[in-house]
């Protein structure tokens, strides 16, 4: 079994959710999302939070169509990928995992909580972070 913490992203044009597994990859914890436009800035704060975290693995969601095939918002979370590959040190792997349905398993979740959907905005993209790393974890 691998050991080494996972980080997840669930990258947004504006908010970038995350959540990271403890050493073990048994346990799924969201993190405050990153609240950046700017995709550079976006993909230094990731990278930044895996090296702190010490992250052998970022695990992030990509968008596909309900199909399956890529669309635009495919491309940016690409281009996000290649900008975050520069920033994290030799050796961290980047793995990309179908988000398709993680914002509403991460809706759901929060319902179940005992949340309202007005309350879920800032809990909504960490949430399906966590999501796609329960996934990945299952893997």
């Amino acid at each position: 079994m691998s050991q080494g913490r996972v980080l997840a992203v669930d990258y947004g044009g504006k908010r970038t959710g995350l959540a990271s597994s403890d050493p073990m990859r048994i346990i799924a914890s969201p993190i405050d999302p990153i609240i950046e436009r700017d995709l550079e800035k976006t993909a230094q704060a990731v990278a930044d939070s895996a090296i702190e975290r010490e992250a052998l693995v970022v695990v992030v969601g990509m968008p596909f169509l309900p199909n399956g095939n890529e669309g635009e918002q495919c491309a940016k979370v690409r281009l996000f990928i290649q900008s975050l590959q520069l920033k994290l040190p030799a050796g961290v792997k980047i793995v990309e995992i179908d988000e398709r349905f993680s914002t509403h398993e991460a809706e759901r979740l929060l319902r179940q909580s005992g949340k309202r959907r007005k309350d879920f905005k800032g809990q909504i993209d960490s949430t399906a972070a966590m999501v796609l790393l329960r996934e990945f974890l299952e893997l």
